[in-house]
């Protein structure tokens, strides 16, 4: 009984401890100009379900869950956005090369149909991203839409 107590002592110590290193969550300012719903002047519906399925993991205007605070939740958090964002940022559409573009958007409609995207660890902690199979179409009509129009 003793060691479980030293180990749950000491447990509590080091996440009481771990609690004080800092992640960054800090946001980049969203040029407009190059934002991707600008851009395209995307439609409402369109927008909203990029805003609650997409955004948080692919875009500088991630907002972060009280949760995210709390380390060692943080740092998955963390890794998760940024892993996000080095795939796809729609905050920074306007900065892609063509060939890029093209194979985001195809890499979009690709992990759209296959319910691979958005995650379901993200579905878990946010209900508005679970996308019906009719929002479902729609985002990947609209990805498929810019992709035939050739002005990405």
């Amino acid at each position: 009984m003793k060691t479980f107590k030293t180990i749950v002592y000491w447990s509590l110590i080091v996440i009481a401890l771990i609690q004080f290193i800092p992640v960054d969550r800090t946001n980049k300012p969203v040029d407009q100009k190059v934002n991707f719903v600008a851009v395209f002047d995307t439609t409402p519906a369109v927008k909203n379900l990029l805003k609650n399925a997409c955004y948080d993991c692919h875009s500088n205007e991630t907002v972060y869950p009280d949760y995210a605070y709390v380390a060692p939740i943080s740092w998955s958090i963390k890794n998760h956005v940024s892993e996000g964002r080095e795939h796809l940022n729609f905050s920074e559409w306007g900065n892609y090369n063509q060939d890029l573009k093209k194979s985001m958007l195809q890499n979009s409609v690709h992990s759209i149909k296959d319910y691979t995207m958005p995650s379901v660890g993200y579905i878990a902690q946010h209900p508005k991203a679970n996308l019906t199979a009719a929002e479902r179409t729609l985002l990947t009509n609209y990805f498929e839409n810019i992709l035939k129009s050739g002005k990405y």
